[in-house]
C-alpha cells in the first residue's frame, strides 16, 4: 500500500519544500487561517484512476487535519465530470497542497488511463503487457503503481529486483552460456535471470543455457512467430523495443508472453483534474 511506504512520504516533503517554498504566500495572505471548506476533485476526461492514496498522503502531510474521502477507488474507470474524491479542513492548507495533489494526480491517472487501452489492444491473446525502468527519475513507485492499475504487470522495480543480461553483459563476458553460468553460481538460488536476444541464435543458446526468461528485443513478427516455435512453451518470452499502440495487436498474436512498453510510463498524456470550491 502506498499510505504505508516511508520512502513515499520523504519524497512528499522534497515535493513540497520544492512547490511550497517557506510558505504559500497568496493564500497566507488573501485567506482567512480559520475557515474550514469543502472541495471537490474532478475529473475533466474520462480516466483509470490511479493516486488517491498519494493525493491523500500529500493532503495530509501539509495539514493531518484534513479529511479525504474517496468516492471510488484506484482501478476504477470514471467518465469526464465524475467526482473522485472530496476534500474538507481548512482552506489555507488545501490550497497550499492543490497543485503537487494534482500533478501526483493527473501524472499516475495518465499513465493508469493509457495502460488500459493497450492491455485491451491484446485481451484477445494471452500476452500480459508489462512496464520497464523507463520511469521518471523520483517517481518510479508512483508510476508503476499507475501501470498496476491500468492493468498491466510490474517488471523489475530495480536493477536489484532480478538479473537481465543485456548485449553489454554478454559482450563483455563473452558468451550468453558463460554469462548465465556465472550467474547461477554467483545468484541467490530464487534469482530469475532473463536473457535479451536480438536473434535466432542467441535465443537459442539462451534456451540450451538454461535461462528462466529470454527477451527477444527489437525482432521483427517473422522472427518472433520463430522464436516462439523454437521455444516451443519450454520458457517464457519476453517482446520489447518499439513497441506502441499501432503494433503491439499484431506483437502479441505472435504468442509471446510477455510485452514490455517503456512509452506508457515515459510519455503518457495527464489526465484533466481540478479542485473546485
Amino acid at each position: 500500500m502506498l499510505s504505508n511506504n516511508n520512502i513515499l512520504k520523504a519524497k512528499i516533503q522534497d515535493w513540497l519544500k520544492e512547490d511550497v517554498g517557506n510558505f504559500d504566500l497568496t493564500s497566507q495572505i488573501v485567506v482567512d487561517p480559520t475557515i474550514q471548506s469543502t472541495f471537490s476533485l474532478v475529473t475533466r476526461d474520462p480516466a483509470v484512476i490511479s493516486g488517491l492514496e498519494a493525493a491523500q498522503l500529500v493532503f495530509n502531510q501539509v495539514d493531518e487535519e484534513i479529511e479525504f474521502e474517496s468516492l471510488c477507488k484506484d482501478c476504477d474507470r470514471v467518465e469526464a465530470g465524475f467526482k473522485i474524491a472530496k476534500v474538507r479542513g481548512k482552506a489555507v492548507a488545501i490550497l497550499t497542497a492543490e497543485r503537487l495533489v494534482l500533478n501526483v494526480l493527473q501524472r499516475m491517472c495518465g499513465i493508469a488511463t493509457a495502460t488500459r487501452k493497450f492491455v485491451e489492444k491484446i485481451s484477445h491473446t494471452k500476452a500480459f503487457l508489462v512496464d520497464t525502468r523507463k520511469t521518471t527519475p523520483g517517481l518510479r513507485i508512483l508510476e508503476k503503481h499507475a501501470f498496476y492499475c491500468g492493468g498491466g504487470k510490474n517488471h523489475r522495480f530495480g536493477l536489484d529486483s532480478g538479473v537481465m543480461l543485456k548485449d553489454n553483459h554478454i559482450a563483455l563476458v563473452g558468451d550468453i552460456h558463460e554469462a548465465v553460468m556465472l550467474v547461477k553460481e554467483r545468484a541467490p538460488i530464487l534469482t530469475k535471470i532473463e536473457v535479451e536476444c536480438d536473434t535466432l541464435a542467441q535465443v537459442r543458446a539462451a534456451l540450451a543455457s538454461r535461462a528462466d526468461l529470454i527477451m527477444l528485443d527489437n525482432m521483427s513478427t517473422l522472427e518472433m512467430q520463430k522464436a516462439v516455435e523454437l521455444v516451443d512453451g519450454k520458457i517464457p518470452l519476453e517482446c520489447s523495443g518499439g513497441v506502441n499502440f499501432r503494433n503491439i495487436k499484431e506483437k502479441a498474436e505472435t504468442g509471446v508472453n510477455y510485452i514490455s512498453v517503456g512509452a506508457i510510463t515515459q510519455s503518457a498524456a495527464c489526465i484533466d483534474i481540478g479542485l473546485d470550491f
